[in-house]
């Protein structure tokens, strides 16, 4: 298993509860074979540009561990996933 670092941004319309469901939601596809081992909700944000007519955004970062199969599938969710504007999944070499 690898250790990947995950940032998206939820678009800053969507209520608190809501935000929670998804971050529970991409939590338990990683837990699915992986670990979380720390996530933050960094709050909402103005974003350095426009992106889809949003100009703020709620900005969630996630740091686990898990096979790249399960780095596939979080990122094929993440894309039809129509709350996240952005997302980037790196593997984290530190």
């Amino acid at each position: 298993m690898r250790k990947y670092e995950i940032m998206y941004i939820v678009r800053s319309d969507v209520e608190e509860a809501a935000v929670q469901a998804i971050v529970e939601r991409f939590q338990g596809i990683i837990n699915n074979g992986g670990e979380v081992t720390k996530t933050n909700v960094m709050g909402k944000r103005r974003l350095a540009y426009e992106i889809n007519k949003n100009r703020d955004g709620i900005y969630v970062l996630v740091n686990f561990t898990a096979t790249p199969e399960i780095v596939k599938e979080l990122d094929r969710v993440m894309r039809i996933t129509d709350e996240v504007i952005r997302f980037m999944i790196v593997q984290d070499v530190a």
